[in-house]
């Protein structure tokens, strides 16, 4: 047993001499105790408050004894689902089970439950009923109000409900826990939290007169316009310097959703990082295969928090918040320095980033006492006029890292906002990313070239990429480096059609890009993407969008987008046929696949 970790179990907790621990933390992930890690955070700085803070991992949902394993903790349980939404882990975007889950002792799939976060409080609501539950993580945090959820093809209601949980911690939630330990230390109840910013609460009280009021269930099940402008609502609603306290009716109950939390500040995030993470799996892991997801990020650095870039298909404004708050220097190089002790370094920091690697400063000087603009995005489809454009802190950071004994090379894995990149009148950002911090290929993310779709992605139009591609290529050449550009798309986004699938395989064609990374959208809740799929509304200005795709319709996007796959063909070849484009059928320079039906690959 190594004591720097936390308990897992029973016999870990009686050589720590606890008797009982003060909360104990129910996760659908392995332990590992790492930055990355949501539980590892929640955990440690619990710890550091003085609390008794024991670890039940992946516990057997189908057994109530395996939620028995600490007994019961003076304080509550804390439930999480894991690092992913536990329907997203488990399912494809066809809807089939994946093969593999990377936060399972060796990758072994199946070992959390469908709906995690529900599954785990009802078993702990029947052992230990009078206990408190605060749900916390992506999945609680993304489900906090009604949402439609993809796989049951249904709106469902607030997660809190369905979990019957006692308080929601939703966002990050490090100021959040702060202040439920002290109240508990203080001797108060669960029911004397309900004023906690970034929280969610269920009562049978009617909320006051200054509360936002939302569509409540019933509308938005109903009537999709009303889920549409729900979520609009809610987006407009998310930052803390001008959200309102909102309410979302159902029979005989409301949801209240506090204010966010403010994001930490500089020297917070560098407390944060500074805790005592053994940055590794608990060792219990090693017989059965280890933990596939620390490989990702055990040589890599988190530098920065909070996303200001307003991609639709992502959730992160609705997780992190639209403002960027970044390490100090010096605890970034502190961090560099224990990595390059660790003995399996072999002299790469595989990245340096965050949400948006080169976001590491605040968008303008007005988020500072103002917050992030509601209904007004920073980046596109026009860069706001007052977005501040500057790399050099970032590159003085790479710099210093790359200086360090021990370091051969410093990646950039994070993704580059390519937009933001172009906007910088200095290009020597550009030169040292191209000739120090590409690993052979540079994977970016536009997505797609359809300015019609970009435009509902919330990304700028497909000019601004290839301008990047085009200085891209000429600085690599410059360096006489062989390097690529690996991009990113999405098929079957809302609004994509054929004709745009057959736009974005042309341009392939033409610039020499590969596809090699492709998703098919998946409809996660919690996403301006995703309210469009169910709603067949855009929120933002209430027009209609086309989502509804069928299952070969979706297959034929996606096949069109790696149409040089043999096994792609037929597919291709369909959609061709739909969109009356058969002159991209044969053995000519601009065709996509020859000519005659090809044998099954």
């Amino acid at each position: 047993m190594n004591s720097d970790f936390l308990p897992i179990n029973q016999e870990e907790m009686a050589l720590k001499g606890w008797d009982r621990p003060d909360f104990v933390v129910v996760t659908g992930a392995a332990y590992v105790d790492h930055p990355s890690f949501g539980t590892s955070i929640i955990s440690r700085i619990l710890e550091s408050q003085g609390f008794k803070v024991a670890i039940l991992s992946l516990p057997n949902w189908k057994n109530l004894d395996s939620f028995k394993e600490f007994g019961k903790p003076k304080y509550a349980f804390l439930v999480n689902a894991g690092n992913m939404d536990s329907m997203v882990s488990n399912y494809t975007a066809a809807r089939k089970p994946r093969k593999s889950d990377v936060y399972a002792p060796g990758e072994r799939a199946g070992m959390r439950p469908d709906r995690a976060s529900i599954v785990y409080s009802a078993a702990l609501k029947q052992v230990y009923k009078k206990v408190p539950i605060i749900l916390g993580g992506i999945e609680a945090s993304l489900r906090r109000f009604s949402h439609y959820d993809y796989w049951s093809n249904s709106v469902r209601r607030s997660i809190i409900l369905d979990s019957k949980a006692d308080l929601l911690i939703y966002g990050m939630g490090e100021r959040q826990i702060q202040e439920i330990g002290e109240r508990f230390k203080k001797g108060l109840s669960i029911k004397q939290m309900k004023d906690i910013p970034g929280t969610l609460y269920r009562t049978q009280d009617k909320p006051d007169s200054e509360t936002l009021i939302l569509p409540s269930f019933k509308e938005i099940k109903e009537d999709k316009r009303k889920f549409a402008q729900s979520f609009n609502l809610q987006q407009l609603n998310t930052d803390p310097f001008n959200a309102k306290v909102i309410a979302e009716s159902y029979p005989g109950e409301w949801v209240i959703q506090n204010i966010p939390a403010m994001p930490l500040n500089r020297e917070e995030l560098d407390w944060v990082f500074s805790l005592p993470y053994t940055r590794e799996p608990h060792p219990i892991y090693k017989k059965s295969g280890g933990i596939k997801a620390i490989e990702e990020v055990r040589f890599s650095i988190v530098s920065n928090r909070g996303c200001y870039g307003g991609c639709s298909f992502c959730a992160l404004t609705y997780h992190q918040g639209r403002i960027v708050t970044s390490r100090s220097h010096e605890s970034i190089i502190k961090e560099a320095v224990e990595i390059t002790s660790h003995p399996e370094f072999k002299g790469y920091i595989h990245d340096v980033g965050g949400p948006t690697a080169n976001f590491t400063k605040r968008a303008c000087f007005k988020q500072e006492e103002r917050g992030a603009c509601p209904g007004k995005q920073c980046l596109a489809p026009e860069p706001c006029k007052l977005l501040e454009v500057d790399h050099s802190d970032y590159l003085e950071l790479l710099r210093k890292l790359r200086a360090l004994p021990k370091v051969k090379k410093v990646f950039i894995r994070s993704g580059i906002r390519f937009d933001y990149l172009m906007l910088d009148e200095d290009d020597t950002f550009f030169k040292e990313l191209v000739e120090h911090h590409v690993s052979g290929q540079l994977k970016v993310a536009p997505e797609h070239v359809s300015d019609n779709v970009l435009s509902l992605m919330g990304k700028p139009g497909n000019s601004v990429f290839t301008k990047f591609a085009e200085k891209f290529r000429k600085l690599t050449d410059e360096i006489g480096k062989p390097q690529y550009l690996v991009p990113y798309f999405i098929s079957s986004h809302p609004g994509s059609t054929l004709e745009d699938a057959i736009e974005l395989a042309e341009y392939l064609r033409d610039t020499g890009l590969r596809s090699d990374q492709v998703q098919d959208f998946i409809p996660t809740p919690g996403t301006l993407s995703t309210a469009m799929f169910y709603s067949g509304y855009n929120p933002v200005n209430m027009k209609k969008v086309k989502s509804e795709l069928t299952p070969q319709e979706k297959a034929m996007q996606r096949a069109l987008l790696q149409y040089s796959k043999p096994q792609n063909r037929e597919l291709v070849r369909e959609a061709l046929k739909i969109c009356k484009r058969e002159d991209l059928i044969g053995n000519g320079p601009k065709c996509l696949i020859p000519r005659g039906k090809s044998r099954r690959y």
